[in-house]
Formats: C-alpha cells, sequence, structure tokens
C-alpha cells in the first residue's frame, strides 16, 4: 500500500504480488516503488497510475529490493544467497556481484537479509545473518566484510545523511556509507529489533522492540535512554525517521504502522495527549 507520510491516509494498493511483500522502497520523487517477494519475484511499479511496470524473476524468495534515486536501477537479494543489479533499461541483463571467497557465484554465505542501493559512492550495501559487506558496482566484487557475531536483525540508512543503522544483539552501530568501520556504537540493556538514526541532528536514534513491542528513544551521544512509548500490540520489526525527521514511522505484528511525532503538535490532525505520542 500506498500512504501520505504526514497523515498516513491511504492513497492506493499496488496489485500483483502472489506472496508475502518482504520489502518496499520509493526512489527520490517517488514516482517509481520496487518491491520484493516471497512469490519468487521482484516488481516495479509507477506510483501515479498503481499499475506494475517490470516483473523481475528470480529463483527464489526476494527479501530485500532497492531502488536508485533516479528510479533507473534496482537491486536485489534474498534466500538465492545472490545479489542482482538491475538497468531498468536492460533488466533481462542483470549484474551478479561475487565474493571471490565463497565460489558458486554466491555473494553470501547465508540468506541475505537487506540491500541498500547506494548511488553517491557507487556501492550496493548488504547483509546477511551475520555479515554486512560493501560491495563496488563497477566491479561487482566486495570491498570489506564486518562479522557480527550476534544475528543482524535490521539495516536502515538516513535519507538525508545516509548513515547506516544496524542492529545485532543489544548492540546498535552506526555506518557512514564511505567506511566499513563504525563510528559510534550502543549497547542497550535490551535486545533492539530496529533503530533509525535522526537525519538532520544525529543527536537521537529510535528503536523498536520484539519483546515488549515498545518504541525507544535514546541519546546518540550516550546511548541513553530518553523517551519510552507504548502503543503497538506485538512485536516492532521496522522504524525510520522521515526525511525531514519531523516523524517516524513503526511496522508491527500487530498490523499495524504507527506514525510519531518527533515533536508534540496539537494542529490539524495531530494531537497529543497524556503522554502518548502517536497520530489519532
Amino acid at each position: 500500500m500506498l500512504r501520505d507520510g504526514m497523515t498516513g491516509d491511504w492513497l492506493g494498493t499496488f496489485l500483483g504480488h502472489k506472496g508475502a511483500v518482504w520489502s518496499g522502497k520509493l526512489n527520490a520523487d517517488g514516482s517509481k516503488a520496487v518491491t520484493g517477494s516471497a512469490d519468487f519475484t521482484a516488481k516495479v511499479w509507477d506510483t501515479f497510475t498503481g499499475q506494475c511496470t517490470l516483473t523481475l524473476a528470480h529463483n527464489h524468495i526476494v527479501r530485500s529490493a532497492d531502488i536508485s534515486p533516479s528510479g533507473a536501477h534496482v537491486v536485489t537479494g534474498g534466500q538465492e544467497k545472490k545479489i542482482r543489479l538491475f538497468d531498468l533499461e536492460r533488466p533481462e541483463e542483470p549484474l551478479y556481484f561475487v565474493n571471490p571467497d565463497l565460489g558458486n557465484d554466491l555473494a553470501h554465505k547465508e540468506n541475505i537479509k537487506s540491500v541498500i542501493y547506494d548511488d553517491a559512492n557507487q556501492q550496493i550495501i548488504s547483509t546477511d545473518e551475520h555479515t554486512l559487506t560493501f560491495w563496488d558496482i563497477r566491479t561487482q566484487k566486495p570491498i570489506s566484510t564486518s562479522t557480527f557475531s550476534e544475528t543482524i536483525t535490521s539495516m536502515d540508512r538516513s535519507p538525508s545523511s545516509s548513515v547506516l543503522s544496524l542492529t545485532s544483539g543489544k548492540t546498535v552501530s552506526f555506518f557512514q556509507p564511505s567506511s566499513s568501520e563504525p563510528f559510534m556504537t550502543h549497547t542497550l540493556t535490551y535486545t533492539p529489533a530496529c533503530a533509525s538514526l535522526h537525519p538532520s541532528d544525529s543527536t537521537k536514534f529510535v528503536t523498536g522492540s520484539t519483546p515488549d513491542g515498545w518504541i525507544r528513544v535514546h541519546s546518540a551521544q550516550t546511548g541513553e535512554e530518553k523517551e519510552l512509548y507504548k502503543g503497538h500490540h506485538g512485536p516492532v520489526h521496522s522504524i525510520s525517521y522521515s526525511p525531514d525527521g519531523e516523524l517516524y514511522a513503526s511496522g508491527s505484528e500487530d498490523g499495524t504502522i504507527r506514525l510519531w511525532q518527533n515533536e508534540p503538535k496539537t494542529y490539524g490532525l495531530w494531537r497529543f495527549d497524556s503522554g502518548q505520542q502517536e497520530q489519532q
């Protein structure tokens, strides 16, 4: 589904997948969307008409798909352990990213959980269960790989700064896309399932949790918990700030997406009441 980012109002539904949809991304101007599905396909959509303009066939579940800012390229990854990069003008000739250390034309040893198209640095960034890998688009070979002892549960990219937020066990790590080493790491008292760094001031980050379904806001400098919000009635698997930092959105197994105000406001469709910060 496509919804208004400020109000949450329904704008339209993309109909065509025949399996669970694992991933959905928009290009920079919102004119195109890409989705990855358990039906072994990724699909490209016209967001104005809702029509599927291209179906990209795979041999297994597509766990993650991303689209370049211009909408000219799509990158995918999933259960095949392969990364494909499609030029949408020649989608029948994808580029395959290969790790020479693995052989068998595989990019990862484990199932790929997320892929990001980093246009500014001409690289692809991917994660599987335990590794974070940066790939050179020109050579389709890895630039660097970082290994985590705990399972990687999420990777989010800040929409303005492009900083990567990665969760693994009780640790939240932040990476500049041009470096494979984290510039900031915090170990929390609980296990976050997802995290996102504020896109403009970078002084705080927000997390979602699967055990309790709560949303927490932390200081980026110290990692100290500053705010706690309860509203979801199930595990929270996805969270991300809006590009302007005014909102963050969380997705849960309770069947809802919630929009949370970064700063409480009382105008229009928004209401702030009794310490509960959410869209009414």
